[in-house]
């Protein structure tokens, strides 16, 4: 149980080779991760890729982000066999990640999946991936939007009768996109509590745990008034 004022929710960050801000490797994430969290009331915190402390940086929490990203889920981790060409990797990442995930899925801490962090969470909980939407679904939606990503790329149905339903308290929400990856298969257990006009998983969660939430989409750019709603959800789901 938190005694802070402010609950910790720790988000992962992206890693960068040298060049641009520095020579040398470096860590980064969009300042809207941080900034969306404080205003919902947390006190954000990030957390470097060391999979071998993960247990260390979840006492130091009380919640959990998993960032999204320009990458894909290994499909090593969930039997999808060769990767597509489309696939790019970034192994200690995803490593570091996968770490936070399982320790906070043991411990039921509350946890938000963003983008590949949905992606991610779903394997974590035993789904799987469509690796490159295209390929299965010809007619789909343009999920890689070319607008600017603090633009709604499309609408999304949430299910009724799910936590993101409860939350967010409307029928639809107007998302970004920036994927071309998507949840196939959630897990056993698992609910689909969003879609995409074309059929495409846009948000699970899991009803057994406290509060378990993956959202295809970006709510840390607060285009929806739903996102604002999602992230202050987290916040509240952490035990006082």
């Amino acid at each position: 149980m938190s005694l802070r004022s402010r609950p910790v929710v720790g988000l992962t960050l992206d890693a960068e080779q040298p060049g641009g801000y520095s020579r040398y490797p470096w860590y980064a994430l969009r300042c809207n991760y941080a900034d969306s969290i404080a205003e919902a009331g947390g006190l954000p915190l990030a957390l470097p890729h060391h999979p071998e402390l993960a247990e260390s940086y979840l006492d130091l929490i009380d919640a959990l982000v998993v960032t999204g990203g320009a990458f894909d889920v290994d499909p090593a981790l969930y039997g999808g066999g060769a990767s597509h060409a489309s696939v790019t990797l970034r192994p200690g990442r995803t490593a570091a990640e996968h770490a936070l995930l399982l320790g906070a899925l043991a411990r039921d801490m509350p946890i938000l999946g963003v983008c590949g962090g949905e992606q991610l969470l779903a394997v974590a909980l035993g789904g799987t991936l469509i690796q490159h939407i295209p390929d299965v679904l010809p007619n789909a939606l343009e999920h890689e939007q070319k607008t600017p990503r603090h633009e709604p790329g499309h609408t999304i149905a949430i299910c009724p009768g799910t936590l993101l339903a409860r939350i967010v308290g409307a029928p639809t929400m107007a998302v970004n996109s920036a994927h071309h990856q998507a949840v196939l298969t959630p897990g056993p257990g698992v609910v689909i509590n969003a879609t995409a006009p074309d059929g495409i998983i846009e948000g699970i969660e899991d009803p057994s745990r406290r509060f378990c939430l993956g959202v295809q989409w970006h709510p840390e750019f607060t285009i929806d008034p739903g996102d604002r709603r999602i992230l202050a959800a987290l916040i509240a789901a952490v035990p006082r």
